[in-house]
């Protein structure tokens, strides 16, 4: 019953739309003036006034009646999609249009003009037929096929290439593949016009990255000692985007650009040199980012350079006491300095005027502080001091300090230190040691606290050792690599607050480690560096020097140690001592690894590995006979 009552509405309906539609011609052709009457066109025929009598009957339809009605009537005559009328009376009309153009055109020249003509209609053919990309049973504008086709990955670009010839056009378009770079992170700061053929360009980035991680892998690059003077010990090391800082006992600081070596070290001379103070002061701490670098001495006094003009310092302070912490930041020249109780910011105006944007007493000694990365109209730093985090904005003036002293405190626990700290844009993770009754809650831990709320998010870890160093700001996401005095170096996943990965790493204690996507580097007390692969969880090799690891920093191709010594006047390291060899125990090592070098330039192996059992004289490291890895083939040059 159901279905016959269905049918009869049906055919009900479409009698209903007959009728009307019978009509309203009717009352189209006894309209005067209507299409037909004219006589001044007749060479377009009688079949060109029916086409268009047609067409304005079926447009005064469309413009009276409702578009649902349109496409009621279209499904009852059968027709699956409204939009192929329209499709074909379009391309009706374009063939239309320049079959006539050229025959006009064909009259007026001669036979060079005709052949001309009939070329660039061609053409206008053609980009019509490619400018309709087909999409099942319709045919979509080139634009629109485009905004489509940005939502595919490289390996589905790859497989509609082989659809058709106009969906492989569409696929090789250089708007996609010029995405594709930038969501890969290569080029980051490229146009589309400055490659001929970005898939090429992403092709030859992704051999070369796979070129890097073999190397990495097998520890083939170069290697380069950044020394400077015999006789001056090292104090600290800084590196950030090619560039390589240290300062000495002797009160000297040295800058390396590893990018351009033929410029050498460049000297950078400090302020109280043109006091002749003598003897000078040892270098405390050293930092630099891509367009400043600083340094403070142990008189107080802070000193800040540019790296493009290096002759003379462009800001100078200091302090009444000596500094205990120094922090710039790496996306713009934000300098914070800890002396004693006091904290002070530091950074240049729209002028590029330097000015103390904040200065603020805290209720005990500052043990560190850290500058929070990301554009801020005013900067953002974080300073520990005992068992307190404290957040110090310097839009606070010292009346709303008194007022909101709870406010600006980020984490305090009673009789619980904290031994580190790490901080991103919008998280800051801690290092917490338990003492005493604080051992019964699992030990020491980390702590995650988000910057915007200032609530904690995770406790993470149990261990019995205390943490000594954090990486969360250049770890993967979702991330936290840290380092501990119990040997570890763990990985914690910050999405499920679990630990990942746990490496026995430095009987001496973890002192420094970073982590990316793949691998983990990390230093220790006995001054050994050592490369582990995350997912498997091995050592992939070692490099050992005499003192504790105090500083790494890499990037995709180039690797930056620093094995700082702990004694910074020891006994035989004088400048007029004549032992070399004890100057050259004492003084500490810069190390610099390239891999981005050719792996089969037999030159560009580490001279450590180039070593043999047939050496009669000198020591043998040769680390490939020790550790079996280094026997595998490349996979590159077999079949597989």
């Amino acid at each position: 019953m159901e279905e016959d009552g269905l049918l009869a509405f049906r055919e009900r309906w479409k009698q209903e739309l007959e009728r009307t539609k019978a009509v309203k011609k009717e009352s189209g052709a006894g309209r005067p003036g209507s299409p037909g009457v004219h006589g001044g066109r007749s060479g377009r025929g009688r079949g060109g006034d029916a086409g268009r009598t047609g067409g304005d009957a079926g447009g005064l339809r469309n413009a009276e009646e409702p578009q649902y009605v349109s496409i009621a009537a279209g499904l009852l005559d059968g027709r699956s999609s409204p939009l192929l009328d329209r499709i074909a009376e379009e391309r009706t009309r374009r063939k239309r249009r320049g079959e006539g153009g050229g025959r006009e055109e064909q009259k007026r020249s001669g036979p060079l003009q005709r052949r001309r003509s009939s070329l660039i209609d061609q053409l206008i053919q053609d980009l019509n037929e490619t400018n309709d990309i087909p999409f099942f049973d319709v045919e979509l504008p080139y634009e629109l096929a485009l905004k489509i086709f940005q939502f595919l990955s490289k390996s589905d670009l790859g497989r509609c290439a082989q659809v058709s010839k106009s969906w492989r056009m569409l696929a090789e378009d250089e708007v996609l593949w010029y995405r594709l770079c930038l969501e890969e992170g290569y080029h980051s700061g490229a146009s589309v016009s400055d490659s001929p053929c970005w898939k090429s360009t992403l092709r030859d980035c992704y051999n070369t990255e796979k070129t890097v991680k073999y190397n990495w892998k097998n520890r083939v690059g170069s290697v380069s000692h950044l020394q400077y003077e015999l006789g001056k010990v090292l104090c600290d090391v800084s590196s950030c985007d090619g560039l390589v800082i240290a300062g000495y006992t002797s009160g000297d600081i040295r800058l390396w650009d590893t990018v351009h070596w033929d410029s050498g070290a460049l000297y950078l001379k400090a302020a109280h040199t043109i006091r002749d103070d003598f003897p000078p002061p040892h270098v405390s701490f050293v930092r630099v980012c891509e367009t400043v670098a600083s340094a403070v001495y142990e008189n107080g006094c802070v000193d800040v350079w540019s790296t493009e003009a290096v002759l003379e310092p462009i800001h100078h302070y200091q302090h009444l006491q000596r500094v205990h912490a120094l922090d710039l930041s790496a996306d713009g020249p934000v300098l914070a300095t800890a002396s004693g109780l006091e904290v002070r910011v530091d950074s240049p105006d729209d002028g590029g005027y330097w000015k103390s944007r904040c200065i603020t007493q805290l209720s005990k000694p500052v043990d560190g502080v850290l500058v929070v990365p990301g554009k801020r109209m005013l900067p953002l730093v974080l300073a520990w001091a005992g068992e307190s985090v404290s957040m110090l904005d310097s839009s606070w003036n010292e009346d709303e300090e008194e007022q909101n002293e709870g406010a600006r405190l980020l984490h305090y626990v009673y009789g619980q230190p904290v031994t580190c700290l790490d901080v991103t844009a919008c998280r800051a993770a801690l290092g917490v040691k338990s003492c005493g009754w604080g051992m019964n809650d699992g030990g020491n831990k980390v702590k995650v606290y988000s910057l915007e709320t200032r609530q904690p998010e995770l406790s993470l870890g149990n261990s019995s050792g205390d943490f000594t160093c954090i990486n969360l700001r250049d770890a993967p996401p979702h991330l936290l690599v840290c380092g501990n005095k119990d040997r570890r170096v763990r990985v914690f996943d910050l999405r499920t607050g679990t630990s990942v990965v746990s490496l026995y790493a430095h009987h001496l204690g973890v002192t420094t480690v970073q982590a990316d996507d793949w691998k983990i580097v990390s230093g220790g007390g006995e001054g050994l560096v050592s490369v582990w692969e995350m997912r498997m969880g091995t050592k992939l090799w070692e490099m050992h020097n005499r003192h504790p690891v105090r500083h790494i920093r890499f990037n995709a191709s180039a690797l930056v140690t620093a094995n700082i010594p702990d004694e910074k006047n020891p006994r035989g390291a004088c400048i007029t001592d004549d032992d070399l060899t004890a100057h050259r125990r004492h003084r500490g090592v810069i190390c610099y690894y390239d891999f981005s070098m050719d792996s089969a330039t037999q030159d560009h192996v580490l001279p450590i590995c180039r070593s043999n059992y047939s050496e009669t004289s000198g020591y043998n490291y040769n680390i490939g006979l020790a550790v079996p890895y280094d026997a595998l083939t490349d996979p590159r040059s077999s079949g597989l």
